[in-house]
């Protein structure tokens, strides 16, 4: 019988897909991997990798920037315009740019060389968790039944009118919906929407926030504004349907 990484039987264990071309950091990743309750497969080639993300999405990738064929940015370039699930970059590439540029294509953390194979199993149950704590929230619609999330295609609608949110909005709008009307500061909102590895100063927040509220107000049948900001604490889904001004 196939036990989940948790241990419950009856549960399809999480299927992991290593792209990764020193064989000896694959042969550690992948013991390590299967250890932990995983179904792991392994690709040393860029082209091959991209192939089976493309035809058979895993529910995470763990992707290597330096293959051969096709390195691993072009990789999540050209993966994210099929596949939303979860991928985590390997590399040896420290310089800040790298790791923003991957961060941008939609990388959803970033594990440098050398680590600790403890390490990448801890990031691949941490991501996992993120993304079925979304799932949950997209699968039905918010407490706000106007509005709907959808995060295999990272797509938000309200009233029916598609809101066309970055992907950074969209997470923001993922933690705001979950506890309706909770204020979250701005440490929380970097903490629980973004990536462990992004730099991003808090105030950052507010130009995302600024720009989630201009789309959210536009799609409203009534112009209301549904972020709630409290000065000197943080933000709030509210839909202000009755007029009353944000604070």
């Amino acid at each position: 019988m196939e036990l989940a990484p948790s241990g419950q039987p009856g549960t399809r264990s999480p299927r992991i897909l290593v792209v990764e071309d020193e064989p000896d950091i694959a042969a550690i990743v992948v013991d390590y991997l299967r250890h932990a309750g995983y179904a792991v497969e392994h690709q040393a080639e860029g082209r091959a990798a991209l192939a089976s993300m493309l035809t058979t999405p895993p529910d995470l990738t763990l992707l290597d920037i330096m293959l051969p064929g096709i390195d691993g940015l072009e990789i999540l370039r050209q993966a994210r315009r099929h596949t939303q699930h979860p991928i985590i970059m390997l590399t040896a590439r420290v310089e800040e740019v790298d790791r923003l540029i991957g961060l941008e294509l939609g990388a959803d953390d970033y594990i440098c060389k050398p680590f600790s194979p403890r390490e990448v199993v801890a990031r691949v149950k941490a991501v996992l968790r993120r993304t079925a704590a979304a799932q949950e929230v997209s699968s039905a619609s918010t407490p706000l039944a106007a509005l709907m999330l959808d995060e295999s295609h990272w797509q938000a609608t309200l009233h029916g009118t598609p809101l066309g949110l970055t992907r950074r909005e969209f997470k923001l709008l993922q933690v705001l919906a979950r506890q309706k009307g909770r204020i979250f500061s701005r440490a929380q909102l970097l903490d629980q929407a973004y990536d462990d590895t992004l730099d991003v100063n808090e105030r950052a927040i507010d130009s995302h926030i600024k720009n989630l509220r201009k789309k959210l107000k536009a799609a409203s049948t009534d112009g209301s504004d549904w972020i709630r900001s409290v000065y000197g604490v943080g933000f709030a889904l509210d839909p202000n349907h009755e007029g009353t001004p944000a604070a």
